[in-house]
């Protein structure tokens, strides 16, 4: 009896890793720069002067086992940030053979992006704080019998809730648009096509959609109650008309906020360890960009390049990101009279009863669209969703404990076509990275950052981050 409990625990502690990690950031200038702030899971501060400090354990899955669990609990106290006390994350993972289930806050990038190198993905880039979910589905690609590896596929569902209830509240003006209580939803389903043991080009393509329902919005002296019942669930799993209860327009169109995009990807592995990968992301917000009605214009491509090993360049990316279009400046729904439809003006990001696609401040999608949280009236929404840019990206390992990132971005930005710029704004931001991980220093990592920004969306500003980092097994 008294070895059942020694037992357990060791079975709950094999695995079991901790992190603890301190961060600080001084700039000058108008805000903290642009790449010392972004793709941080929303764990960082646009104001000049901040820090944070944080501690986790964490569990992973054993891959090699038919059953298997994970968990993660991250928690951080900040200065200077839009909270004091930060639940990072905090979740559980079960796995059963392919099958995945996730329940609460975990960190997520991506899909189809480098995290250190690409500007992030246009519906999700890890750009915003994690979103309190309950996820299930096919985490990781599993092939398909019969096809002789040569077909796998992967997806999730899940659903969740928005924790910036407060936040909007006090960031927004008297009578300004807010929310509480909403909803979230995603989807994913991905196939990848090619066997790497028979020939050296993967294909992998997919589409994923998001969506905000539920809640209430706020909005000057009214209030708009979204219906959150169970029948809502299924109306934004498969997007559908609004009930009875819900605003006209969410009737004669769909019940809340969607969005996707379609992405796909080749992947070249050359010998000698290069690998070249280019990729494209068709960004949505309706039916008519969906499925194409009005030519693909908007877009994320770019390419990725894995160098064989040298002191010079690792990891190349480039990436050109346009949101101009969004079908063109003119929306008009049919009516009897006038039946035709003209599905433009999409106002990507934004949304009429929604805050938008953001959390915390932060845009969940690409953060080259400026995010709210620099809003200095106190509106929280997208000042510019129409944007075009280039984006690079470069790493290296010029010894064993040194590695290097350098990332660039310049945009040109127009507004909205409801507020127009007067004048097209540029902007441009660049990040020079050192990472130092010592050998003789296990675990220790130190990271000295640089961020600059120029232009007329966020101003000027130049400043600095030192990150340190300690990583290890507690048994």
């Amino acid at each position: 009896m008294c070895m059942l409990p020694l037992t357990s625990y060791a079975q709950f502690t094999k695995g079991l890793s901790y992190q603890a990690e301190t961060g600080v950031s001084f700039s000058g200038g108008e805000h903290t720069p642009l790449w010392l702030t972004a793709n941080k899971q929303g764990l960082s501060s646009i104001e000049k002067n901040n820090g944070y400090l944080r501690a986790g354990v964490f569990r992973e899955l054993e891959k090699d086992k038919p059953f298997s669990y994970a968990f993660g609990a991250d928690l951080a106290v900040a200065y200077n940030f839009t909270s004091t006390f930060v639940v990072q994350q905090l979740y559980a993972d079960l796995k059963y053979r392919c099958l995945g289930l996730s329940i609460g806050s975990k960190e997520r990038y991506s899909e189809f992006n480098n995290p250190l190198l690409s500007s992030g993905g246009l519906t999700f880039s890890g750009n915003a704080r994690p979103i309190p979910q309950v996820r299930i589905g096919i985490p990781e690609y599993t092939l398909v019998p019969g096809t002789k590896g040569w077909l796998a596929f992967k997806g999730h569902i899940a659903y969740g809730m928005f924790t910036d209830d407060g936040w909007q509240k006090d960031f927004v003006v008297p009578g300004g648009k807010h929310t509480e209580h909403v909803l979230y939803h995603s989807k994913d389903l991905y196939v990848k096509i090619g066997n790497r043991e028979k020939f050296p080009l993967i294909f992998e393509g997919g589409l994923e959609m998001a969506a905000q329902f539920g809640g209430n919005a706020f909005i000057g002296d009214g209030k708009i109650d979204m219906p959150n019942r169970i029948k809502d669930f299924f109306k934004v799993f498969i997007p559908s008309g609004g009930s009875s209860d819900t605003p006209m327009g969410e009737q004669t169109n769909i019940y809340g906020n969607h969005l996707g995009s379609w992405n796909f990807s080749l992947t070249w592995y050359a010998p000698n360890d290069w690998m070249v990968r280019p990729y494209y992301e068709h960004y949505f917000e309706d039916h008519s960009q969906m499925f194409g009605e009005y030519g693909w214009k908007d877009c994320l491509a770019g390419v990725e390049i894995t160098f064989p090993k040298n002191p010079v360049i690792s990891g190349f990316v480039y990436e050109y990101i346009s949101t101009k279009d969004q079908t063109g400046p003119v929306y008009w729904d049919h009516t009897p009279e006038i039946p035709e439809q003209v599905s433009g003006a999409d106002n990507y990001y934004n949304h009429g009863i929604y805050t938008g696609w953001q959390h915390w401040g932060m845009g969940i999608g690409n953060p080259l669209v400026m995010s709210p949280i620099y809003n200095a009236d106190g509106d929280i929404s997208f000042k510019s969703s129409r944007m075009q840019g280039h984006h690079f990206g470069i790493m290296g390992n010029p010894c064993a404990d040194l590695q290097y990132r350098v990332l660039l971005s310049v945009t040109r930005n127009w507004g909205t076509y409801s507020l127009p710029f007067y004048e097209i704004k540029k902007n441009g931001n660049a990040l020079a990275e050192l990472k130092y991980t010592p050998h003789q220093l296990k675990g220790w990592d130190f990271t000295a950052s640089l961020g600059i920004d120029r232009g007329a969306m966020l101003g000027k500003s130049a400043g600095g981050m030192l990150t340190i980092r300690k990583t290890g097994w507690i048994r």
